[in-house]
């Protein structure tokens, strides 16, 4: 008798927030700032942006002021550039802001056979080389049109709310997957449709729709509250590692929230700036 041949599964992760501490969409406005693209004026901006990001308990609205302030911010850089710019600093950008927690769940699933999948309303220049440092197989991101190697300024595809779930869906018609057998994880409520289209799904880090929703549901819930440079997983001796390694709880809030606060003082003459790498990151 003929044996059903395996089945392919795969986990569906969201970046912000849900993998990383803070949005990769603006995590490296420092480095676009030394790189010639933003002015100063651009970069207190993109601060602030974050620090909203950071603190909001509602991504509905701030998902879409994010959308529209990077893609105005964007607007005219050259895309080789901005991508040399990821880079050249992702490492130092990327790596301290991984959740350890999130690292080690995608050790499991990889252990598991499993496929990585990262699935993001950022640009794709910044979720793909984070992707390859996570080990991801496949990433699914937003992207923005380019006219003779420049940003136009418009999106040619937004990764965004229903438009995830039809990414998972293509993904599983491509690969193989049964969707049935596949993990979703993401922190917001706009990506609802996401988490429905796994078979397992967990919210992490949830904003206070999600929350709600998921409790009503009994979906399981995880926070992931330790940011902390990227180990070798695969290392039985640092699988079991979550907290001692990142004493620095919330420290990438605190310090966002200090360089902005002293990037406003500065802008209004209140003060002078604080001149520290994550200013405006």
């Amino acid at each position: 008798m003929a044996q059903t041949p395996p089945t392919r599964s795969a986990a569906f992760f969201d970046l912000d927030k849900t993998v990383i501490a803070r949005s990769s969409a603006l995590a490296f406005t420092r480095q676009f700032y030394d790189g010639g693209l933003l002015t100063k004026r651009g970069m207190l901006r993109s601060a602030i942006a974050q620090l909203q990001f950071l603190l909001t308990s509602d991504h509905t609205d701030q998902v879409e002021k994010m959308r529209r302030h990077v893609t105005e911010m964007c607007a005219g850089w050259e895309a080789a550039t901005v991508r040399s710019i990821v880079s050249e600093t992702l490492d130092d950008v990327v790596r301290p802001v991984i959740f350890a927690e999130a690292a080690a769940l995608i050790a499991e699933h990889k252990a598991a056979g499993r496929d990585i999948i990262l699935i993001s309303a950022s640009g794709i220049e910044m979720v793909e080389p984070i992707g390859e440092l996570l080990g991801a197989d496949t990433v699914r991101a937003t992207v923005m049109t380019v006219v003779d190697g420049r940003y136009s300024g418009e999106i040619e595809f937004y990764c965004y709310g229903d438009q995830k779930a039809i990414a998972m869906r293509e993904l599983a018609e491509a690969h193989g997957y049964d969707l049935a057998e596949c993990y979703a994880y993401s922190d917001s409520s706009t990506d609802i449709p996401m988490l429905e289209a796994a078979g397992h799904r967990a919210v992490v880090n949830p904003d206070k729709a999600l929350r709600a929703y998921a409790t009503q549901l009994d979906w399981e819930i995880l926070d992931f509250p330790n940011p902390a440079p990227l180990v070798d997983w695969s290392d039985p001796a640092t699988r079991g590692w979550t907290a001692a390694a990142a004493a620095g709880v919330g420290v990438v809030a605190a310090v966002a929230v200090a360089a902005g606060l002293s990037a406003l003082r500065h802008h209004r003459g209140d003060g002078p700036p604080s001149g520290g790498r994550h200013a405006a990151a």
